[in-house]
């Protein structure tokens, strides 16, 4: 599997590399199975012989979930730039087949949660084309879209089917309320929210649910960007609607528990320009395949296939 140099030194393969760092980045053999397009015994069977080739572990399994061990993390950065300059040198010798600029507008909390994703695989297979990112609120953005200053958004909605007006469902997820960890916000009254300023989707959820139920609230903290909300929750001050994906310590979810009614799903929508380029086209094919793989890692088969039907057309 593996050769050796003159040295007697064996070379790291590519595949290996890849695989390997799939596993680093998912936290998961069976996620990264599905990302290298492998079975989990082949992954498995890779990470086997890259370590025998090391002399040393790189991940500790812990369940179902793995870690990388300190050697393990050494390696990464070594892999990630192996297999950088290995595009790299592709790219140089094959010529392009798109060349341009694509502008995409995204909600701030995407930035580091679903855009890093779309954009290194879109990279991987659009080298020439670059790419102009613009954060901000879903109905700036629509806005911009409209205007032209962008050819693809991705925006929120709760919307459902009504949203399909300006685009496509391509995620769905639950919309929860989030607190701080052992907080006690959630018991003042009125209830203290930490929301985004007028025509946010998850603001407008959260205040019909509250009206809905009878329960008095006030917004006592409003923030265009998602790291203010975020500072409000941390300093248990208020609560707010927030992506089941995004609980994790120290948030805690709340719930009917904590005298919360339920919020419901919120959708996010790809809107795209009236008229597409091929760098914008192409783009859009990742945006979806991107988050059909992350609906796949989260869902079951049946799941996914309810959930990017729309995405899918």
């Amino acid at each position: 599997m593996t050769a050796r140099d003159n040295a007697g030194l064996p070379l790291l393969e590519n595949d290996i590399l890849r695989t390997f760092t799939a596993i680093a980045e998912t936290g998961s053999f069976a996620k990264a199975a599905k990302a290298v397009f492998r079975t989990p015994s082949a992954v498995s069977m890779q990470i086997r012989k890259l370590e025998e080739m090391l002399g040393c572990a790189v991940f500790v399994r812990e369940g179902r979930a793995v870690r990388l061990t300190s050697e393990g993390e050494a390696l990464l950065g070594y892999a990630r730039r192996i297999l950088r300059l290995s595009d790299e040198a592709v790219s140089l010798f094959r010529k392009p087949e798109i060349e341009g600029t694509v502008c995409i507008g995204t909600p701030d909390d995407f930035g580091t949660r679903f855009l890093p994703n779309i954009l290194a695989r879109f990279a991987r297979t659009h080298p020439a084309v670059d790419v102009d990112v613009t954060l901000g609120m879903s109905v700036d953005l629509i806005d911009k879209l409209d205007n032209g200053e962008l050819g693809l958004t991705l925006v929120t909605s709760a919307y459902g089917a009504a949203a399909l007006e300006r685009g496509q469902i391509v995620y769905t997820e639950p919309l929860v309320w989030a607190g701080l960890e052992c907080g006690c916000a959630y018991e003042q009254e009125p209830l203290p929210l930490a929301l985004s300023p007028q025509e946010c989707a998850w603001r407008l959820t959260a205040m019909a649910a509250l009206d809905k139920a009878g329960t008095p609230y006030r917004v006592a903290y409003s923030s265009a960007h998602f790291a203010g909300q975020l500072a409000a929750i941390h300093a248990d001050l208020a609560i707010a609607p927030l992506p089941e994906s995004l609980i994790a310590p120290p948030l805690q979810r709340l719930d009917e528990r904590h005298g919360l009614p339920p919020l419901g799903e919120y959708h996010i929508i790809m809107a795209l320009a009236q008229n597409l380029g091929p760098c914008t086209e192409a783009l859009a094919r990742h945006v979806v395949d991107s988050f059909r793989d992350i609906a796949r890692s989260s869902h079951s088969e049946a799941d996914v296939d309810a959930l990017c039907q729309v995405a899918a057309e």
